[in-house]
C-alpha cells in the first residue's frame, strides 16, 4: 500500500458538550453510534483502521468489498462503521462481530451485513488533504462519493442549527448517538480533539449489588449496578445493567469502607449468587457481572457481591437493549430510594424514528 498517508492513523476527536454549539459558520453531522474506522484504499488492497489502530478488515470482509465497488481507487475516508436493523442501527449485533473463528465472521457477515457511513477525506489519489479546511474536504468527499450506493454512505450535513437540533431531538430513535459540530476551517488533527459532540444525557437510579477492584490495588474499581424488571422486584429478578466507574484514586479509597458493612452475608439470596454459570445470550438480555468480556477472555470479571440495599443515581448516555452503553457517572448516594423501586419504568425510551430517513437526508 502506497498512499499519501499510510496506516495507521488515529481519527481526529471531538471533545463533549452539553448543548449544540452555534454561530462561525458551523457544520453538524449527526454523530453515528458504530465503530469509527479510517479507510485506506490503493486498489484492491484495503485496510480498516480502528480508533485504537488494531485494524478491523479480517473482522467485515464485507465492508471491504463495498469499498472496492464504491470508493475512489486511492482514497483515505474517515467514517464510521454500523450495522442497521430493521429502522435503527443495532450495535449490540456490531459488538458481536469481532469474533476470532474465521468461521464465524463470514457467517455474521451474512447474517448482520454491516455498512460504511463516511465522513470526511483525508487523501485523494497522490494528495493528502489533512491540512486543507474541512469545508473543502467536505466538498472534495461529496464529488468523490456521488451516486455511491449501499453499503456505503455520505452522512448528512447542515449549516443550519436549528436542523441540527431537530436532528438532536428526533434521530436518536433511529440508534444514532447525537450531533457533531465542526468549524470548516479546520485541519485534521489526528488523536486531537477539535470537534464538538453532544451527546444525550440522562439519569438513573440504580441498585448497587457488588463492586468489582481496581487494577492497581485494594481499591474499587467499579460499582455494579442493576435494575428490576417491575416494582416490587418479582418479575426477572435484578438485571445487572451496567457500572458507575471513573472515580478519583482518593473516592476509590473511601468506598472500599463505605461498602464495607453490605459485605457482610451478601450471597445469602443474592440475586446474582448464579453469576458464574450465566451466559451473554446474543440480544445482550440477562447479562451478569460474571459474563467473559468479548474483548478480552483473560480480562479479570470477578467482583466482590453487597447486599442490594444501596441506591444510586447515575448519569448515563443511552442503553443498547436492556443495558448501559457507556460507563455510567456516579452522582450521588440516593438513601431515600427503596432499592426494589429502582425499575426500568424510570428510563426514558427515545421516540423510534426510521434510520432509512437518516441515511437518505443527504
Amino acid at each position: 500500500m502506497d498512499l499519501p498517508l499510510n496506516p495507521p492513523v488515529k481519527p481526529m476527536l471531538a471533545k463533549a458538550a452539553t448543548k449544540l454549539p452555534t454561530g462561525d459558520g458551523l457544520l453538524y453531522e449527526p454523530k453515528w453510534d458504530g465503530f469509527r474506522c479510517i479507510v485506506f484504499r490503493d486498489g484492491d488492497e484495503v485496510e480498516l483502521g480502528s480508533r485504537n489502530e488494531r485494524p478491523l478488515t479480517r473482522y467485515f470482509p464485507e465492508v471491504v468489498e463495498a469499498v472496492k465497488a464504491h470508493l475512489p481507487e486511492r482514497c483515505v475516508v474517515d467514517g464510521e462503521i454500523v450495522v442497521p436493523a430493521g429502522d435503527r442501527l443495532h450495535f449490540e449485533a456490531l459488538l458481536q462481530r469481532i469474533h476470532p473463528a474465521e468461521s464465524r465472521v463470514k457467517l455474521l457477515a451474512e447474517q448482520t451485513p454491516a455498512s460504511f457511513v463516511a465522513f470526511d477525506l483525508l487523501a485523494l489519489g497522490d494528495e493528502s488533504l489533512v491540512d486543507r479546511p474541512f469545508g473543502e474536504r467536505r466538498r472534495l468527499l461529496q464529488t468523490a462519493l456521488a451516486g455511491t450506493r449501499p453499503p456505503v454512505y455520505l452522512t448528512a450535513v447542515t449549516e443550519d442549527a436549528d436542523t441540527a437540533q431537530r436532528w438532536f431531538d428526533t434521530f436518536e430513535g433511529a440508534g444514532l448517538d447525537g450531533v457533531v459540530a465542526k468549524s470548516p476551517a479546520l485541519p485534521y488533527g489526528p488523536d486531537q480533539r477539535l470537534m464538538t459532540k453532544v451527546k444525550h444525557v440522562r439519569t438513573a437510579d440504580c441498585v448497587v449489588a457488588g463492586f468489582r477492584w481496581h487494577k492497581s490495588g485494594p481499591i474499587v474499581g467499579s460499582l455494579l449496578l442493576g435494575l428490576y424488571d417491575s416494582a416490587g422486584g418479582k418479575v426477572g429478578g435484578l438485571q445487572h445493567i451496567g457500572v458507575a466507574a471513573s472515580f478519583p484514586m482518593a473516592r476509590r479509597a473511601e468506598l472500599v469502607e463505605e461498602l464495607e458493612p453490605y459485605r457482610a452475608q451478601a450471597l445469602d439470596g443474592h440475586p446474582w449468587q448464579d453469576w458464574a454459570n450465566a451466559q451473554v445470550q446474543e440480544n445482550g438480555e440477562n447479562r451478569m457481572p460474571g459474563a467473559v468480556s468479548r474483548w478480552n477472555a483473560k480480562k479479570d470479571l470477578s467482583w466482590v457481591p453487597l447486599r442490594p440495599e444501596l441506591v444510586v443515581e447515575i448519569k448515563y448516555d443511552q442503553l443498547e437493549g436492556r443495558r448501559l452503553r457507556h460507563t455510567g457517572q456516579f452522582l450521588r448516594w440516593r438513601p431515600d430510594r427503596e432499592p426494589l423501586s429502582c425499575t426500568y419504568d424510570q428510563l426514558d425510551v427515545p421516540v423510534r424514528y426510521d434510520l432509512a430517513e437518516v441515511l437518505e437526508t443527504p
